[in-house]
């Protein structure tokens, strides 16, 4: 993965790429608990350790719902390329 920063317009940029697939679900939750989330470099320390505690239980609660969205939309599109008669097809997409 080939990660970029930048600034244009007044908006931030972050750029990352993947190699031979998608990104992963950790990299997802990672940027959802990210965006939920903001811990200031500058807050008191106790203040900032619950924060980022807070900010890593929310990083693997969007991981695990990921995960079965995942699990769940993998099981209707199997069923839905078996029933297309594509069985063999199907299995490969029940894959992890």
């Amino acid at each position: 993965m080939v990660g970029s920063q930048g600034t244009t317009g007044g908006f931030r940029v972050d750029v990352e790429t993947s190699s031979n697939g998608g990104h992963l679900p950790e990299f997802w939750a990672k940027r959802a608990a990210d965006r939920i989330v903001s811990v200031s470099e500058t807050a008191h320390p106790a203040i900032r350790e619950q924060a980022v505690a807070f900010k890593d239980l929310v990083e693997q609660v969007v991981l695990d719902h990921m995960k079965r969205a995942i699990s769940c939309d993998r099981t209707t599109v199997s069923h839905l390329v078996t029933e297309a008669g594509h069985p063999q097809l199907a299995e490969l997409l029940r894959r992890p």
